[in-house]
Parts: C-alpha cells; structure tokens; sequence
C-alpha cells in the first residue's frame, strides 16, 4: 500500500470530471481491451488508486493498491459515430452521480466497434489528471491498443505545498492577507465538512443540475485560414477560441485553464495527476471582429503567463488555504453547508455563488496515426455556466461545450 498526499486532494465541487472520446484504427477486440488497461494500470499507480482520508489532519489523499482500479465497460455493440447519442448518452450516465472514491477508481472506460476501428470513452476525475495528463494518456492506451506499444512506468510526484511552486509566485500581498483571515476565521469555527455531508449533496446537486453538449467540428482547409489569420493578427488560435467566445457571449471575461507541465519541477515525464492552473483575460474592448479582439487578448495573455504571482494564483490559494476551507467553498455557498467562511471563500476567490463564469480549455493539438478522431469533453464546474473543450486531431479541431 503507498499513500500519496497532495494539496489537491479536496472534496471541492461536483461535475469535475470530464471526458475523452477516441476512435482508434483497430478492430474492436474485448480481451485486448482488457489487457491494455491492465498494462496501463501496472505503469501508473492513480490507476490503482482510490481515495483515503486521515481524520487527525482532516486531509484527502491518494491510496494506491495492488489491482487496477479502472471501470471497463466493454459495449461490443455498433454506433456509427464518435460523438453519437449513445456516447454521449453513456457519458452523462457515468457523470450523473458523484464517484464514491473510497469505493470507485478515478477512470471509467467504455468502448464500442465503429466501422474497422474502436471508439473509446474515457471519463476522469479531477484528481487523476488534468486534460494534458488526460489526452496524454488516452495517446499512450491508443499506441499500447493498436501497436502492441508497452507503457512506460511513470512514477508520481505531486505538488504538496507552496514550496512546490516556482520563485516569484507567492500570494500578492491583498491575497494573502484575506487567505491568512480566512484560515483564522475558519479555525474559530471548528467544524470540517465530512465525506459523508459532500457527497450527499453532491448527489442532490447533479440530480438538479441540468448540462447539455453540442459538438463542432472545423476541418483543415477552415482551420488552415484561422490560422492564417491569427498570424496576421499576431495572435494564437487559442487567443482567437476566447475571443470568439466573448463574443457570442457578450462577456469581457474568460476563464482560460493553463498547462505547467514545463514550469513545474515536480512533474515527471508521463505522470498523471493535476498540473494545471486557471486563470481570467478581462478585455473591456469593443471590437466585433473576433482577429482583431483576439490581438488584444494575446497581449493579456502574454502577461499572465510572464507574471507568476498572476499565473499560479489558484494554486497558491489551494496551497495556503486550510484544505477545510476548500472542501466547504462550494457547499456553504450553494447552502449545503453552514459556514461562513466557506461562503465568502467560495464566492470571493472560487466564483461558485455566482456561477454565471464562462471559460475555454484547450488542450493543442496533436498528430496520430492511431487515433482517426477523438474530442474533449470538457468538466462543468459550478462556477462555470458555459465551458468550451477543444482538441485537434490529425488537422481537424473539434469543441464541445457544455452549458446550462
């Protein structure tokens, strides 16, 4: 048995999972679906892991066992399409209720046969991994399925604390002062929000919450003219995927999730794991042409990313707030939970009163000759009316997005 502890590792909010659909160009085979998740497993430990809880600390953290921990559901049925009624239909299943991690892994898998190829969906929890560690994995099934390719054993190193996190990114000086108020408010109040509290509302809150999915597909020749337009602009895609969206819907502030696989010391190479950070691009601007708001927005882009006080913000807060507190944001604000604390962290620093944020998570693109297809499934965190996941495969760009 290995425990491995994270700062992580909290009850946060429902609907934090997401999802990955691949097809991969090989026949449907059950046995070596089967034998590719083994593999999987035996080269990642969060594959064999479930949550545990230690109550002298009141802290989460990952209990790796001796046996996978995956979820397989082998449909061995046709469907015609990746993003068919019944995909997505499985997907809302598997999401329609919080996981019991003390009892669930962090994967579910599925697959179907579509046409001389395997469609796969894969729905993961927040604390196996962010969508980078997500798409990485799901390329490494795709080349162990169709390849016969073995996974590479990755061992896990987490961000455990503030010291984890790059020189130069400490809390500014206002954050810090309400952090350190809130944890002192939040130790007056002597209370902690228990598994078993967390996970009955958070059952009541997805029996309520109501997402549905819209698929978009924008092919090479299109892509290829975004492109092209976003370099006479001096802007990226991913700059012109938040203008678009602020656009349509008729905010001046996006929410945009980052990668810091390349920043962060602590993470290995093929590890799983959260590694990702979010941050907002405010742009009060009043243009209509998405290329010319997108060249405004890369420039507030460029300075988040070249400010690690801006850039590591959220984790900072995740690293010097109780883990208390955050396991009450979102039940106090959504009254589930009577804490005041909670409440004015869970509004103030998280959003999750509200809930009327909208935000973009891209996870690049990637060329593979295993995968014909494949999209994200973006998570729909509370504090998020409307998020938008997209991946491009082999030229072709595909956004989901999820909306209440």
């Amino acid at each position: 048995m290995q425990y491995l502890f994270t700062e992580r590792a909290h009850l946060m909010c429902p609907h934090m999972c997401f999802g990955i659909v691949m097809a991969v160009s090989r026949p449907y085979d059950g046995a070596r679906i089967r034998d590719t998740m083994e593999l999987l497993s035996a080269a990642h430990p969060f594959l064999k892991a479930l949550l545990g809880y230690e109550a002298e600390t009141n802290a989460y953290y990952y209990r790796v066992t001796d046996r996978t921990t995956i979820e397989l559901l082998l449909k061995d049925r046709e469907i015609d399409a990746a993003d068919s009624p019944e995909v997505m239909g499985e997907y809302r299943r598997l999401t329609a209720k919080n996981w019991d991690l003390f009892e669930e892994g962090m994967l579910k898998a599925a697959a179907w046969r579509m046409g001389k190829g395997t469609c796969f969906l894969f729905v993961f929890h927040h604390l196996l991994a962010d969508g980078r560690g997500a798409l990485e994995l799901a390329e490494e099934i795709a080349a162990c399925y169709a390849e016969g390719k073995k996974p590479v054993p990755a061992p896990e190193r987490l961000i455990v604390s503030a010291k984890d996190l790059p020189d130069g990114s400490r809390l500014p000086w206002i954050s810090r002062i309400l952090v350190d108020r809130a944890n002192r408010a939040w130790a007056r109040e002597r209370r902690f929000v228990s598994w078993q509290e967390y996970h009955a509302f958070a059952n009541e809150f997805l029996e309520k919450d109501a997402v549905t999915h819209a698929v978009v597909r924008i092919g090479p020749e299109e892509l290829d003219r975004i492109v092209q337009q976003c370099h006479d602009h001096d802007a990226t895609v991913n700059d012109w995927l938040l203008a678009k969206m602020m656009l349509e819907e008729n905010t001046e502030k996006i929410i945009m999730a980052c990668d810091l696989r390349d920043r962060l010391t602590v993470y290995r190479k093929g590890a799983l794991g959260n590694y990702s950070t979010a941050f907002g691009i405010e742009v009060k601007a009043k243009e209509k042409d998405p290329f010319a708001l997108a060249e405004k927005i890369h420039a507030r882009v460029r300075r988040k990313l070249e400010r690690p006080s801006e850039l590591y913000l959220v984790l900072q807060c995740y690293a010097s707030l109780d883990p208390g507190i955050i396991d009450a944001a979102m039940i106090s604000c959504r009254g589930g939970f009577p804490s005041k604390t909670g409440t004015f962290v869970g509004s103030m620093f998280f959003g999750f009163a509200k809930g009327d944020g909208c935000s973009v998570t891209n996870l690049g693109r990637i060329d593979n000759k295993d995968i014909s297809e494949a999209f994200f499934i973006p998570p729909a965190s509370p504090a998020i009316r409307k998020t938008r996941g997209v991946l491009t495969v082999n030229g072709t760009m595909t956004v989901c997005e999820a909306a209440r």
